[in-house]
């Protein structure tokens, strides 16, 4: 991405994403940059007390400064509000509360709802939040499932129509072995080999080969969050648009792939080198059909300068290019995407293929 030069234009200051997780504690590399929404668990704590570091972890890719050894985000200057839910393995009911956290996310300030979980299980009740969530102008992304290699089920809240459903790419230029397919996959972003918080004490990072398409949520989030903060008064129809046109794929837009979607996410495409346009504010891209009560920005917010942040991110790692594997690359020269760890850099690439017959949202 060239994390360096996008954040002169866009650091995603202005922007406001839902995290609904586990809960996000305020590490070093958060600290003041995430704020409390609602709690739905009904688990001690709040919804600044991750009790597992995933929500954690989430934040810090989205909007961490890298202080302390953390994580850096992809969109530094944003902020993270936390709607705690129910995970698999934690008590409660992960329906009621998902469902719960999704409507309390809608009736937030934040633009982007960003929710790094997946079920195999249709819920009515989850299902009418994301539509009464789209129905509020939010942009809502949502991982795809981890479970491919046993019964590749169809994971919601990814495949509910207005959620954008992300699936992850591994470093060697490969779609992750583990990542969901079928026509709900919308779009791909970096999803291996992250850092992560181990667990609830937050003494550490594991270095275990940690992802998912959790994480490619995560920076898929962050992409739009740098998108919006450059143009407060577009809605999320258009720069979901905007992130699909200037997505990096070898196959024809109106082909979007089950495993791929419309392709890599770049959000430097836009707003490096002016590609993509918004097109009309009230239809959905992936469908095209008009989006009821959408019409203008959720919460516009003033307009991001073309200046440094503040707080200059530290400088990324020179650029290598990554091996290329199969045809997800095109656009010539750019065929790389950097995301930023901790001062650290990682090319991703990506590519494969796969099928499943599952619902079609898409136009084509």
């Amino acid at each position: 991405m060239d994390a360096e030069k996008l954040w002169e234009v866009s650091t995603g200051r202005g922007i406001k994403v839902a995290v609904v997780d586990s809960g996000v504690s305020v590490t070093p590399s958060l600290k003041g940059r995430v704020r409390a929404g609602k709690d739905v668990t009904g688990l001690s704590g709040g919804a600044l007390d991750d009790y597992d570091g995933h929500g954690t972890t989430m934040a810090e890719l989205i909007v961490g400064s890298g202080r302390g050894g953390g994580l850096k985000g992809l969109a530094p200057g944003a902020e993270v509000v936390s709607f705690r839910t129910t995970l698999d393995g934690a008590k409660g009911n992960q329906e009621s509360d998902s469902a719960e956290a999704i409507r309390a996310a809608a009736d937030s300030d934040a633009q982007i709802i960003s929710m790094s979980i997946s079920d195999d299980l249709m819920y009515t009740a989850e299902q009418e939040a994301a539509e009464y969530a789209a129905s509020k102008g939010k942009l809502m992304f949502a991982g795809v499932g981890n479970d491919a290699q046993k019964k590749n089920y169809i994971g919601y809240p990814a495949a509910y129509p207005h959620v954008t459903g992300v699936s992850a790419a591994d470093k060697n230029g490969k779609v992750a072995k583990f990542s969901e397919f079928g026509k709900y996959v919308d779009l791909a972003a970096p999803g291996v080999d992250f850092p992560r918080w181990c667990d609830a004490t937050f003494r550490a990072y594991c270095d275990d080969g940690g992802g998912g398409t959790s994480s490619a949520t995560a920076l898929a989030s962050a992409s739009a969050a740098l998108i919006w903060a450059k143009h407060p008064d577009w809605t999320a129809n258009q720069v979901l648009r905007v992130l699909i046109d200037t997505a990096s794929r070898s196959w024809p837009k109106d082909k979007p792939s089950d495993y791929l979607g419309y392709g890599l996410v770049r959000p430097s495409w836009h707003l490096l080198k002016g590609k993509g346009r918004p097109g009309p504010a009230d239809v959905d891209p992936i469908s095209g059909k008009k989006t009821p009560g959408v019409g203008t920005s959720p919460s516009a917010s003033p307009k991001e300068p073309s200046a440094p942040a503040s707080e200059p991110p530290e400088k990324a790692a020179d650029s290598k290019p990554a091996a290329s594997v199969s045809t997800a690359q095109s656009d010539d020269d750019d065929k790389r995407l950097w995301i930023v760890v901790g001062g650290a850099a990682a090319a991703v690439v990506v590519g494969g293929a796969a099928f499943a017959l599952v619902r079609n949202r898409r136009s084509t």
